[in-house]
């Protein structure tokens, strides 16, 4: 074998059992890891990291060395396929094992719960092991579960030499003790942020939906949920009007820098900034429009003029416009022209008149 395992009888005719089964446990890694990742798959979990391997020869014949007279046959060992799962939070282990529950058959007297030990030292080790087979029958195979935190300090203790067999110094023990209660906390609060966020976002989207938005604050998520009541829908309607125009649906969320630049902080504002510039917007799209034939107009038009109604009424003027299509288009000389264009039409409408007179 190249290497100094020295095994008796008994170990041999082990390790001649798994080269005669080592075809089997190939397929099988292969197998239990393509059902269990598209069982993932299908439940929108998003993980890390999903690897599976067959133990070595060298690897077994170690272990055959130790304690190879505990097991009778190859069947006993049952690890020698091991697929391993790495998630982001704590919950989503707990997650993945029960879809492994519906995927595999799980011999529970094998299977242990390692994060219930609570071991001072046993962070890196606090994964969640079931011993598995196919449903269809196989080789029992093992299943580690764990947070990608607890894969981390795991690699870390092995990198180190925590669990080796020189005797670590107690300051040394100390440190690493204190080092693996503090990513067990970081571990539980990523969680608990997590959840606390989410539930956060639930009100705040239910508040959106029940019509209070003074109580929303503005942000990505509400912003989101606020564009699904079609909030533009009508002034977009009628500004298409002009040429009998096709609204062409695009996404409106690069205007929310643009809404937050003017000061806008709850979603109630963003509906009061609608209801305050809508004819505004419609006489400064009219102006531009109906002199062109353009028959298909993209579905933030309402949205940008209203953008550039409001920078005009709040006295913006050439440089606020040209930051306004900074915002939206990128930084360009040419945004200074589209600027000057804009100034130059804008200034015989009546609410440009209004502005002036303040």
């Amino acid at each position: 074998m190249g290497n100094s395992v020295t095994l008796d009888a008994h170990g041999e005719t082990l390790l001649q059992q798994y080269r005669e089964l080592l075809p089997t446990l190939e397929q099988l890694a292969d197998e239990a890891s393509s059902q269990l990742r598209q069982a993932i798959r299908e439940q929108g979990i998003y993980i890390t990291a999903m690897e599976h391997r067959v133990k070595t020869e060298k690897s077994l014949a170690g272990k055959l060395e130790l304690k190879g007279a505990k097991y009778k046959s190859i069947d006993d060992i049952t690890d020698l396929v091991g697929l391993r799962v790495i998630t982001f939070y704590t919950d989503e282990v707990d997650k993945v094992a029960a879809i492994a529950k519906r995927v595999f058959d799980i011999d529970w007297q094998e299977s242990v719960d390692k994060r219930k030990l609570h071991q001072l030292d046993s962070f890196g080790y606090n994964s969640l092991h079931y011993i598995c087979r196919l449903k269809t029958g196989s080789p029992r195979f093992e299943l580690q579960m764990r947070t990608a935190l607890q894969h981390v300090w795991s690699t870390i203790e092995h990198d180190t030499g925590y669990k080796g067999d020189v005797k670590i110094p107690d300051v040394y023990l100390r440190q690493f003790n204190r080092l693996a209660g503090m990513m067990e906390l970081m571990d539980d609060e990523f969680s608990r942020l997590r959840t606390v966020l989410t539930d956060y976002r639930r009100q705040t989207l239910a508040l959106v939906k029940s019509g209070k938005l003074d109580d929303v604050p503005l942000s990505r998520d509400t912003f989101r949920s606020y564009l699904e009541l079609h909030p533009f829908d009508r002034l977009n309607k009628r500004i298409a009007a002009v040429n009998q125009a096709e609204i062409w649906p695009v996404s409106m969320m690069s205007y929310l820098p643009v809404l937050e630049s003017f000061g806008l902080e709850t979603v109630g504002d963003v509906q009061r900034f609608i209801d305050e510039n809508s004819d505004d917007a419609h006489q400064l799209a009219l102006s531009q429009l109906a002199i062109t034939d353009l028959d298909i107009l993209s579905s933030n038009t309402a949205l940008q003029y209203l953008c550039l109604v409001y920078v005009l009424k709040h006295n913006g003027g050439r440089e606020g416009l040209k930051s306004l299509y900074d915002l939206i288009n990128g930084e360009s000389d040419a945004n200074g022209m589209v600027a000057d264009m804009m100034m130059e039409q804008a200034k015989t409408l009546p609410f440009m008149r209004k502005s002036d007179n303040k």
